[in-house]
């Protein structure tokens, strides 16, 4: 690979408190291996407790001449410049995580309500929204109206926390449901594939699944015909590691693997705790290039997209 994309990545810093900056946008360039810090977020109105909660930014997309970043309750559109251009709230969207764009409609993950939500980029609003349930060894989705008050209650028993929409339909998956998930046109939700407990970012790919299996500390590529490929995630000595003294439950873990991007059929982008963006090429099994944000072992890789070629050539 000569020419490396450039990407844009989210973070999250587990552990930070009130008034420390918990999470960022990053803008990196493999090829020059530069990092900009666009979106540095100190917000105070969010909720501390807990590992995560709602710290940080999280999913990322694109439109023609905006850049959407979903926070944990709260969706916002940036101009390329990342100036901001407004942002989005709704009851029903709680513990956001990954999000994607399909033609005019953003589909978000709201992990605490085991739900999907989509909001229509024409009309600016909240459209639609997916329950997602289990009766027995049968997944159910159940629709509700985001913007009534007929919605779901707050739960979070699957951790939904990603969602891929594209031309052959909607998929989705969390860490406590041990599959990747699709939903079809008549809104039944059937097992695409078995996946580790634990995982992210899982989505379908070539003629098999990829995802971070973060639990095992690899990228991991199943074919349906070839077998599988496995990556290692990036681990660093330790005493080169920051605020490693905290208390482990409010600290990412070295080696956390969070946050996947596609390039093209060979190459893929995948995130890891401390924040590091790694190259990798699937179809030969290795990792080409990496790139460190940050040895603060509390800082985690969230988001991961490619940056667009047009507005490179601005």
């Amino acid at each position: 690979m000569n020419d490396f994309p450039k990407l844009v990545a989210t973070s999250v810093v587990r552990g930070s408190e009130k008034g420390q900056s918990h999470g960022g946008v990053y803008v990196v360039d493999f090829n020059s291996q530069i990092v900009e810090q666009k979106v540095d977020w100190n917000t105070t109105d969010i909720d501390f407790s807990g590992r995560g909660w709602d710290r940080g930014l999280r999913g990322i997309e694109f439109t023609k001449d905006a850049i959407w970043v979903a926070a944990s309750d709260e969706l916002f559109c940036y101009a390329p410049n990342f100036s901001l251009i407004g942002s989005f709230r709704n009851p029903y969207l709680r513990h956001c995580h990954e999000i994607c764009r399909k033609d005019h409609l953003l589909f978000l993950t709201s992990t605490g309500f085991d739900s999907i939500l989509t909001f229509d980029l024409n009309a600016l609003t909240f459209r639609w929204g997916l329950y997602l349930s289990k009766n027995g060894t049968k997944w159910q989705g159940q629709p509700f109206d985001p913007m009534g008050s007929g919605g779901p209650a707050l739960t979070n028993s699957y951790h939904l926390n990603m969602v891929i929409v594209n031309e052959d339909g909607v998929y989705f998956s969390g860490l406590n449901t041990e599959a990747l998930l699709a939903l079809s046109a008549d809104l039944t939700v059937t097992e695409f594939c078995s996946l580790p407990r634990g995982c992210h970012n899982a989505q379908p790919f070539k003629d098999g699944v990829i995802f971070n299996d973060t639990g095992s500390d690899v990228v991991r590529f199943v074919s349906r015909q070839n077998g599988e490929v496995v990556i290692p995630v990036p681990k660093f000595n330790h005493s080169d590691l920051h605020n490693t003294g905290l208390d482990d439950s409010r600290i990412a873990r070295q080696g956390f693997g969070r946050g996947m991007c596609t390039i093209n059929e060979q190459f893929i982008a995948a995130g890891s705790s401390p924040s590091t963006i790694s190259l990798i090429d699937i179809q030969n099994g290795e990792r080409l290039a990496a790139v460190n944000l940050t040895m603060d072992i509390r800082n985690a890789i969230h988001g991961l997209e490619v940056w667009p070629r047009h507005w490179e050539e601005d």
